[in-house]
Parts: C-alpha cells; sequence; structure tokens
C-alpha cells in the first residue's frame, strides 16, 4: 500500500521523540493536529494554504536538534539518559530552580546554602536519590522535603544543622529508606529538633538511619518511635553517656553501632530493651567502662548474650587497678561489691545475738527476785493509794465553803 505524505510526516516526528533533545510536548501537539486529518488523509488533498503551513511546522519541529525537552539550570550539569542532575562545588545560596522534572538523582553537594525553605524541591515527583552533603545547610525550614513522594534516600552529611522544623519532613508520604546525618549537626543541643522532627515524620519505611560524628550526649526518649522497620542504627564517635530506659524500646534492629562513645556501663533497663531484639549484633568498643559495682548487671549479660560482636575488645578503663582487664572475665572477687554486705549483716547478726542474751539475762533475774519485786510492787501502789488519798482529802477541804467561812470568821 502506497504511503501518504501524512504518513511519513507521522513517522518522522515518532523516530524524532525519541531524540532526547527534541520537546516533546510541541512534537506531541503536532502529532495530534496531523491526526485530525485522519489516518489515510493525503496533503496533496488539502488546499495550498493550508498545506504549506503544515509541512514547514513539521519540517521546524521535528528537525530541531537544539530544542531541549527539560532546560539544565545554570551552573548545573544534568543527564537526561541517566536521569541525573549535579550541582557540585558551584558556589550555589540556595537550591536551584527550573530542575528537570524527569530527574531521579539529585546532588547538589560541596555549595553555601544556609536554608532550605518550603517546598525546595517542589516539582521534582521522580526523585529518588538526594544528595545535599557539605552545603553548610543551618536551618531546616518547614515541609523542606514534603514534596518528594517517591525519595528513597536523602543525604545530609557534613552540615551544620542547628534549627530542623518539626515537620520537615511530611508524615502522611514520607518514604525515606536511608537517611545519612554524619557529621551534620552543629552542635549537642541540636539533637532535640532532630528528634522531634524523625518522631513527627513518619519514617514508617527507613531502614538505616546514621548519625555517627555529632557529639551527641544523650537520645532523647521516643526518638526512634514508629520507626518499626529500622534495622541498621549508626551511632558511633559521639559522646553517649548512657542508653535510658524504652529509648529502644520496641525497635528490632540488626545493627546497633554504640562504638567510640562515653559508656560507663548500660543498666538493666536498657539491656533488656537489647535483649529482646533477637539477631542484634552490638558494638561497644572504645568505651570507658567503669568497673565498679555498677557494671556487674553489664559483665554478668555479656557472659550470657552472643548480640555483642567486639566482646573480647571491652576493657575496664578505670579504676587504674582494672584498667585493660576484660569485662568477661570481671568476677565478683576482683570487683569486692558484696564484701561491705557481708560485714553489715554479720554485725547485725552479732548485735542480735548480744541482745538477746542480755534480755534473756534480765528476765532471769527477775525470776530469781520474784518475792522481792512482789513486795516492792505491793509497797509501791499502796505508797500512790496513800498519796492519792491526801491529795483528794485536800481538794475536798479546799472546795468546801463552809470550811472556808468558819476559817475567816475565826480569824
Amino acid at each position: 500500500m502506497k504511503r501518504t505524505d501524512t504518513d511519513e510526516v507521522r513517522r518522522d516526528c515518532l523516530i524524532s521523540l525519541h531524540r532526547p533533545r527534541v520537546h516533546h510536548q510541541v512534537a506531541g501537539l503536532f502529532l495530534q493536529m496531523v491526526a485530525l486529518l485522519g489516518p489515510r488523509a493525503p496533503l496533496v488533498a488539502m488546499p495550498l494554504s493550508h498545506r504549506g503551513p503544515l509541512l514547514l511546522l513539521a519540517a521546524v519541529l521535528c528537525s530541531w536538534p537544539s530544542l531541549s525537552a527539560q532546560s539544565c539550570p545554570a551552573p548545573c550539569e544534568c543527564s537526561e539518559a541517566a536521569r541525573t542532575v549535579k550541582c557540585v562545588g558551584k558556589e550555589l545560596s540556595q537550591i536551584p530552580s527550573g530542575l528537570p522534572a524527569y530527574t531521579r538523582n539529585l546532588f547538589i553537594t560541596g555549595n553555601h546554602i544556609p536554608r532550605l525553605g518550603p517546598g525546595a524541591f517542589r516539582g521534582l515527583p521522580h526523585l529518588l536519590t538526594l544528595g545535599l552533603s557539605a552545603n553548610r545547610i543551618n536551618i531546616v525550614e518547614s515541609q523542606a522535603f514534603s514534596s518528594l513522594p517517591n525519595l528513597r534516600f536523602l543525604d545530609l552529611n557534613n552540615n551544620l544543622l542547628a534549627e530542623i522544623h518539626p515537620d520537615a519532613f511530611g508524615p502522611n508520604n514520607n518514604s525515606i529508606q536511608e537517611l545519612s546525618l554524619n557529621r551534620a549537626l552543629y552542635n549537642s543541643s541540636a539533637i532535640q529538633y532532630l528528634a522531634t522532627a524523625l518522631s513527627r515524620g513518619g519514617f514508617r519505611h527507613l531502614i538505616t538511619l546514621e548519625l555517627a560524628d555529632n557529639a551527641i550526649v544523650y537520645l532523647p526518649q521516643g526518638m526512634f518511635a514508629g520507626m518499626n522497620n529500622l534495622r541498621q542504627l549508626d551511632l558511633r564517635n559521639n559522646s553517649l553517656v548512657g542508653v535510658k530506659n524504652g529509648t529502644l524500646a520496641g525497635l528490632q534492629l540488626d545493627t546497633l553501632d554504640l562504638t567510640l562513645n562515653a559508656l560507663k556501663t548500660l543498666r538493666a533497663g536498657a539491656l533488656g530493651d537489647l535483649a529482646a531484639q533477637q539477631g542484634l549484633h552490638l558494638y561497644l568498643k572504645e568505651n570507658p567502662f567503669v568497673c565498679d559495682c555498677e557494671i556487674e548487671e553489664l559483665a554478668a549479660w555479656l557472659n550470657s548474650s552472643s548480640q555483642v560482636q567486639d566482646v573480647e575488645h571491652l576493657v575496664c578503663a578505670y579504676p587504674e587497678d582494672l584498667r585493660n582487664v576484660s569485662l568477661v572475665a570481671l568476677g565478683e572477687t576482683e570487683l569486692d561489691c558484696h564484701v561491705v554486705e557481708d560485714v553489715l549483716h554479720t554485725s547485725y547478726v552479732f548485735l542480735g545475738v548480744v541482745l538477746g542474751i542480755v534480755g534473756l539475762v534480765f528476765v532471769f533475774v527477775l525470776y530469781l527476785n520474784r518475792k522481792g519485786m512482789k513486795t516492792w510492787i505491793v509497797n509501791m501502789r499502796d505508797g500512790c493509794h496513800d498519796l492519792m488519798e491526801s491529795y483528794h482529802y485536800r481538794y475536798e477541804i479546799d472546795s468546801d465553803p463552809r470550811v472556808t467561812r468558819v476559817s475567816t470568821t475565826d480569824i
């Protein structure tokens, strides 16, 4: 069958749609115009006044290679084939506008962007990976990431986060699976802002959370609430002095890294939360454990649990005479935790025996002198009776008015 002019134009424009730098939307509009002519309508049957402009438009659209489907904001580098945009070390002061909608991987790193405003990444529905490391970001405002319904990986490493709005993430459409915040906090007080944002951010799909090198002193209560799918938690190289009871409750971690912190011991509540997480691989080396009586529970738990992967590296840092002694080998005899208790117990027992003997002697003496004691008691009773009678007699005399008048008359 002979191909018509309309078929030729349609074929050329369909081929042009696969060229990476042709404006797809305009070409699509032209195809709709051609479709109105019908699949077999020959252009030669049209009047010349209608046919000329149509052919001219087709030639311009299907041969214009410089018209890009999506513009690339300067000074970024864009690759539509890889669906990737890079703005690395470009001295940007804000997130560039006009980012291509096809972007799946966006890397804006090594710039100076102090603030992430609301909807900073609006218009990127397909974004999967967002790298924002080393931008000196200080403030994250409300709804900064809420317009990214398909975001899987967010990298905020090496920033200066001091304020993070509680609603920075969208709790209803949060799809983040990996969140990296290593060396990201401005100071230790910023952990409270972060904890609030995490607890309210709807991180139901989060699998990996990295918080290493942030000088974190404590973990706020409820910080990991709702993170039922969290499996890897990295808290290396912070300043944690302890883990409060309930902070890690409800999690089912595969890996928890607490190396290079300031842990002196782990108390019973925290140990119970860890023991409840079957399959947990825990790392605790390079902590200054204080080997006094408070570490007994941890030492006993280490001997009964297989969760600690670096247990052979856990040693005492204080006191000096126990330095570098293994926590696993630490025994009650070395700590001498119950010596004082035993001494006190013995003292109380001895005191009780002595008091008992004294009591028996006193009762025995009373028994031997029972007759004399009876006579003494009777005499004491009679003496008290006579004294009370004397007081009663004097009271009656003093209270009788006749006796008073007689005494006055006589005088």
